[in-house]
């Protein structure tokens, strides 16, 4: 079983520190490596480029700032193989990473978990932080998760309240991968609670199709430019690079896009909004704890971070919505903060409908 902290922790996440890629982290080198070519820090990349703009660019950029401002080496580690990557292939790069001389790993994903637990197990004096993981019952890991659910929520109550009633949810991972899937489940009750609001139905075409490799792809720019040509007004973007191939299909038919994990508003003007979490500051501060003497606070447990601890959200500053203000936003928030908005995140595996019905919502899954 899965073993949560309380969220009393004090973690001072700030979406307006971690929102965009842009904010000089290019600026930091992807490698320092000691006089005896020793790396402190290490990372080791989930499928998909390093730089993909999201999900391992984001916690990248937490692993590689925290190292430059504290005088740390540092250097990351993408598996062989790429998106076919195997548990063999996620080891040897954690190995790698451990005989380099790192003291902590930072491992990004979900498919990280299996070569985890043998690479935490053979190294025992290196801590692994697990970004979107849970805890390995091991004292030198910490699982870094978000309640993605939350910011899923916030876009797709958004995005029907400034009047889309057409949308699309386009994921990675294969409709297995927890994060993406609490994504998509919180953008499906947020629309459908939105439209419960305005008294109006919505459509939502889901997918995980050609996205089980996070990787942008020929078909699935087609199928997204067959959706938007029959009237999809706006797809949330859930998975990586994928995002490369949905924003295209958006540009070609003037429609929109909804980014994931970071501000990804920077990289097209078909983005409305991003589903954000707090990669970077949640990233730095788990590993702080590895140097601060604080480590036995988190080891061999595992923390899930939402709209409590300011590590999801939406990013105001540079959304494109005209019709939902910063303040029903603010209002939103704040409900869902004091639980008076229930969001369910048991999201089912696959076709969202088996947690369905929808009273606002019409579903179409799209395999």
């Amino acid at each position: 079983m899965k073993k949560f902290l309380a969220l009393f922790l004090v973690i001072a996440l700030c979406l307006g520190a971690v929102s965009a890629l842009a904010d000089g982290y290019s600026d930091i080198e992807d490698t320092v490596a000691s006089a005896d070519g020793t790396y402190v820090v290490a990372f080791v990349t989930d499928v998909g480029q390093l730089k993909d703009k999201s999900f391992n660019e984001g916690t990248w950029n937490g692993v590689k700032s925290y190292a430059a401002e504290n005088g740390l080496t540092y250097k990351y580690y993408q598996p062989a193989n790429g998106d076919q990557a195997t548990d063999d292939d996620r080891y040897d790069a954690m190995k790698a990473a451990a005989q380099a001389g790192a003291q902590v790993i930072v491992c990004a994903g979900f498919m990280q978990g299996t070569a985890l637990a043998k690479a935490a197990a053979d190294f025992p004096d290196v801590k692994f932080v697990f970004i979107d993981g849970w805890s390995l019952g091991l004292d030198n890991v910490v699982g870094v998760a978000y309640k993605e659910e939350q910011c899923g929520y916030f876009a797709g109550y958004a995005a029907v309240m400034d009047d889309f009633e057409k949308l699309g949810f386009a994921g990675g991972g294969g409709g297995t991968n927890p994060a993406c899937m609490r994504y998509g489940y919180g953008f499906i009750q947020g629309a459908n609670d939105a439209a419960a609001k305005l008294g109006k139905n919505v459509e939502v075409k889901f997918t995980w199709a050609y996205g089980a490799s996070f990787s942008p792809s020929a078909e699935l720019q087609a199928m997204i430019s067959g959706w938007y040509e029959n009237g999809t007004e706006v797809v949330f973007s859930c998975g990586g690079s994928i995002f490369q191939s949905i924003t295209a299909a958006a540009a070609a038919n003037d429609a929109y896009v909804i980014g994931v994990d970071v501000d990804q508003s920077y990289e097209s003007k078909t983005v409305v909004t991003s589903a954000l979490k707090g990669l970077v500051e949640g990233t730095r501060w788990a590993v702080a704890k590895a140097f601060d003497g604080t480590w036995g606070e988190i080891g061999g447990s595992a923390v899930s971070l939402g709209v409590n601890d300011d590590a999801v959200g939406l990013p105001v500053d540079t959304w494109s919505l005209e019709q939902f203000s910063v303040e029903d936003y603010e209002a939103l928030k704040a409900a869902v903060a004091a639980g008076e908005i229930a969001i369910d995140d048991q999201a089912a595996e696959g076709d969202p409908n088996a947690k369905g019905p929808w009273s606002n919502a019409t579903v179409l899954y799209v395999e």
